[in-house]
């Protein structure tokens, strides 16, 4: 439990170090926040193919310009181009499987001239998340959350960033991922603690990890704000966030931008970007623009 216990105590940190702001709202500043899930470099995709895409996935990237980036599906080789190509922007993550460079990464990527890195980490979403490459109940791969705590230079401010990426076929796991989340927020949980939490969460806002994480049920803590439905109140058929390829919209979002009440939503998005209906992953990148409350 020694990363977890470590986890805790930087947020514990976050709030000692938190002056108290002085700025009125409207001077507060603002924070741009995207997860991408990019498909992993290694499928048999084709036409589709990370060589064939992955300028696209940077020039998407580039064209929101993002503070904060969430990754889902990173291999290192797609990590390398990355951080070759944004050399803007610090790297935190590691693979799966061994916590090194084995298997997917879910990394965190921050604007250097914007943040300083105070200190980060990782779990993994199992019954021994101190244990890198564990899984649980009915995940079918290792799935792990990596973390970083920034200072953020406009305003001093510590806030925690965290990008997640959820089993694709075990029900169960995804629920008790959700729930160890939701346990490591509550054993220490206080006001002005900013927290954004991206990913892939491979269910949709109608199950019990939504549920787990952003109505705490089952819980007594603080409710976590989905910034889509901030801006999107009124649900439409049309919020799918993978797309398989196709351009297809009809469905639901598994992917989301989740921020603690010390934030307000602005503007959310899901970012359609094509090119001559080529796409840059079979996800669509979600965008949200924060401002600290």
């Amino acid at each position: 439990m020694k990363m977890i216990q470590r986890f805790l105590l930087l947020l514990a940190a976050a709030v000692l170090l938190n002056p108290v702001g002085q700025l009125r709202a409207a001077e507060q500043p603002l924070l741009k926040v995207m997860s991408f899930n990019i498909r992993y470099g290694a499928a048999n995709d084709g036409t589709n193919s990370w060589p064939e895409r992955k300028d696209l996935v940077l020039e998407t990237i580039r064209a929101f310009d993002p503070d904060l980036l969430g990754l889902q599906e990173v291999l290192g080789f797609q990590a390398d181009f990355l951080k070759e190509k944004l050399k803007d922007f610090g790297f935190h993550g590691v693979g799966r499987e061994d916590g090194k460079e084995k298997g997917e990464y879910v990394p965190l990527m921050y604007r250097k001239s914007r943040f300083t890195l105070e200190d980060a980490g990782h779990f993994w979403l199992s019954e021994t998340p101190d244990v890198a490459g564990s899984k649980s109940w009915d995940s079918s791969l290792p799935r792990m959350l990596s973390w970083v705590a920034l200072r953020d230079r406009k305003n001093d401010r510590v806030i925690v960033f965290a990008n997640v990426h959820f089993d694709h076929r075990g029900p169960q796991a995804r629920l008790e991922s959700a729930k160890l989340m939701r346990t490591r927020w509550e054993e220490f949980q206080h006001d002005n603690m900013p927290l954004i939490i991206t990913g892939d969460f491979n269910t949709d806002e109608d199950k019990a990890p939504y549920a787990a994480l952003v109505n705490a049920e089952g819980f007594s803590g603080t409710k976590l704000v989905d910034s889509y439905r901030v801006t999107h109140p009124q649900r439409s058929p049309n919020e799918e966030s993978f797309g398989a390829w196709t351009g297809v919209r009809e469905g639901s979002r598994i992917d989301w931008i989740l921020h603690s009440p010390d934030l307000v939503t602005r503007q959310s998005v899901i970012n359609y970007t094509q090119d001559n209906g080529r796409y840059p992953s079979d996800h669509y990148p979600v965008e949200a623009v924060l401002r600290y409350r």
